[in-house]
């Protein structure tokens, strides 16, 4: 595995100051033997100001947030990240590499959840290049891996978790968001590593029912919410039945045997728990009537 190796390339300006004067004198030199009839100091200061002027291709610009990555014949000799104008090896090839955090969307994907019913789910994952050797020559085309390998790692994050939680105790893709993202953010990580890309951020997008089902999920999680309220009206009806039979009882305002608590209760359950209001009836003879 090729590691980055950041080098230090020599200041373009001192270079195109010194290829500049150098070049100055041989133009000079070449003139002077052209006028003097000389072809061996033709043939010599023009040879020379020929490499003058093939120098001036090892300059190059690096802009602030990328890095130049150098070859020279195949061989891998450096990356140089110090922004401004550089000069290097003319025979140095030099790919520009971007060093700024870049973020795509995942198209959205349909895929089954644990529990084998059809989702869509779609991720940002925001990422930058870290090892710029890696970037370029571990993989052929690294934004395409990044692009490929995070799609991956959604469909096995939405296989490795259900759609919902039937469950405190259990994980969902809706309900533990952060759970999720962070899951997402290492699964991502792993599969990129070999790219050279460090993962920033990884967060799920969308995340839907597949149209097939989205109706009876829909009446599904409909259901369940009625449920959950049912039951925390019921616990709190009781309470406030056990509490009202305990003041009366207390405080001796009437005393009721177990037939007239037992229908007690039950009124109250039917006043507390129930959907529409109640119509009183006012008894106007006695308790026992």
């Amino acid at each position: 595995m090729i590691r980055e190796n950041v080098r230090a390339a020599f200041s373009g300006w001192i270079a195109a100051g010194i290829l500049l004067v150098v070049g100055l004198g041989l133009l000079y030199q070449v003139v002077t033997a052209v006028t003097s009839g000389e072809p061996v100091e033709i043939v010599v200061w023009g040879f020379l100001l020929i490499v003058d002027v093939f120098c001036w291709g090892g300059l190059f610009i690096v802009n602030p947030g990328e890095g130049k990555v150098l070859q020279l014949f195949g061989s891998y000799a450096g990356t140089v990240k110090v922004p401004g104008l550089r000069w290097a090896n003319p025979f140095y090839s030099k790919t520009r590499i971007s060093l700024r955090v870049r973020n795509f969307e995942s198209s959205s994907l349909k895929v089954n959840d644990l529990d084998g019913n059809p989702i869509e789910i779609a991720a940002v994952v925001v990422w930058r290049v870290v090892d710029t050797a890696e970037a370029s020559f571990e993989v052929d085309n690294y934004k395409d891996y990044v692009h490929v390998q995070s799609e991956a790692a959604v469909r096995n994050l939405a296989s490795s978790y259900s759609y919902d939680a039937h469950s405190d105790e259990q994980t969902s893709l809706r309900s533990h968001t952060a759970l999720v993202a962070d899951h997402l953010k290492r699964e991502v990580q792993e599969r990129l590593s070999k790219a050279g890309v460090q993962v920033i951020e990884a967060r799920i997008s969308h995340l839907a029912y597949a149209p097939e089902i989205a109706a009876a999920m829909l009446q599904r999680q409909q259901a369940g919410a009625i449920i959950a309220a049912r039951q925390r009206i019921v616990e709190g009806a009781v309470g406030m039945v056990e509490q009202a039979l305990e003041m009366l009882s207390r405080r001796e305002i009437v005393n009721l045997d177990d037939e007239r608590r037992a229908a007690m209760v039950s009124n109250l359950l039917v006043v507390l728990c129930g959907e529409r209001a109640t119509q009183p009836v006012i008894n106007t003879g006695t308790i026992h009537q």
